[in-house]
């Protein structure tokens, strides 16, 4: 089922949760709202679910307007970060819960509950804990029930708030790798909210930045890490030095480096330079008088990558590299030591662009 969202507007008192919201979401596709705490994400997932009622704006499901539409009658299903079982029944019976409690008119048989569960528990890989109760289960566990139950009332929509919040990092990693193939076998239209940003790029089809209760961006998870469209969206997307300087014909003039920019970058004004650690090189010589003069201040392991943080020579702060640890290792480098910086990519944009 598709979903539309129009010019939604919510606000809680004097409080505004979200602001002029369009969004477009295909049938089929798994989206990710992402954003800090209080940006509006669960509040619109909760409008989407009709567990809350927008101020101004439209709903529409599959091309009708469900505004106004009461929760029970939009086939959504919801998960929540804690879970919500039910203590006193078993695995079988909570996810059977939602099939038992409908009209008679379309409540499934005895038998055809049972197997639909079964299907649910082999589908979520747990049908050899039917019998157990949830304070037995795993938190990994747990929330793998949770979905099950949500799916067994077969929704059209599938509605995540937080869903791995409450989990540890690894089984968190380990759900949702299984969440994005159980997407893939199931195909149902999904919108997941998430303040994890490798979390959101890691499962979705297209994400959905949220700052300050209005859309920041929308694009595909490559998009918005190598594309993004706002200052905040960089920095919200992982780690980034900021460098300030101005443009001139083509170059970015950081402290005395002048550091060539992609094409188009051709304003002479006051700007900042975004760059990522990863994108940066530490270099021993400046061939071209064009990196950025530092030296070393600390060096961190981290597994696979190292990182190391340098001084600027010319006292304007701290940059952050990342580096393959083959290459530190190659290179060596101490503490103290003096180097040199290339950015390898810099995104630019004016000083007035950045809030």
């Amino acid at each position: 089922m598709s979903i539309t969202i129009q010019n939604i507007h919510k606000a809680f008192g004097n409080f505004r949760a979200l602001r002029d919201v369009n969004l477009e979401i295909e049938s089929g596709e798994l989206v990710a709202l992402l954003g800090p705490s209080g940006c509006g994400k669960t509040t619109l997932l909760r409008i989407i679910a009709g567990l809350e009622t927008p101020d101004a704006g439209q709903i529409l499901f599959h091309g009708e307007d469900a505004t106004d539409r009461h929760v029970r009658e939009r086939e959504v299903g919801f998960v929540f970060q804690h879970y919500a079982l039910f203590r006193h029944m078993t695995v079988f019976e909570n996810i059977a819960f939602g099939l038992r409690v409908r009209p008679k008119a379309t409540r499934p048989s005895h038998a055809e509950i049972g197997e639909r569960v079964h299907r649910l528990l082999q589908l979520v890989q747990l049908d050899w804990l039917a019998d157990r109760y949830p304070t037995q289960l795993s938190g990994g566990q747990r929330q793998r029930i949770a979905l099950a139950r949500a799916l067994a009332v077969e929704p059209k929509v599938l509605l995540l708030d937080e869903p791995f919040g409450a989990l540890d990092a690894k089984v968190r990693k380990d759900l949702r790798r299984w969440l994005r193939r159980l997407h893939d076998e199931l195909h149902v239209t999904s919108v997941f909210v998430t303040h994890d940003q490798e979390e959101a790029l890691e499962v979705a089809d297209r994400v959905v930045v949220l700052n300050a209760g209005q859309v920041e961006q929308i694009g595909s998870p490559a998009d918005v890490y190598d594309h993004p469209a706002t200052p905040f969206v960089y920095e919200f997307l992982g780690d980034v030095n900021l460098f300030h300087g101005r443009v001139h014909d083509g170059h970015a003039n950081i402290g005395d480096a002048q550091v060539l920019l992609p094409e188009g970058a051709a304003r002479q004004d006051a700007a900042i330079f975004y760059v990522r650690p990863h994108e940066i090189d530490i270099l021993r010589e400046n061939p071209n008088g064009g990196s950025i003069a530092a030296k070393v201040f600390d060096v961190r392991p981290l597994g696979a990558t190292v990182w190391v943080e340098l001084e600027r020579r010319d006292g304007q702060g701290i940059v952050e590299v990342e580096m393959v640890r083959d290459r530190y290792t190659d290179m060596k480098l101490q503490p103290g030591e003096p180097v040199y910086l290339q950015p390898r990519r810099i995104r630019v944009f004016g000083e007035s662009c950045r809030a």
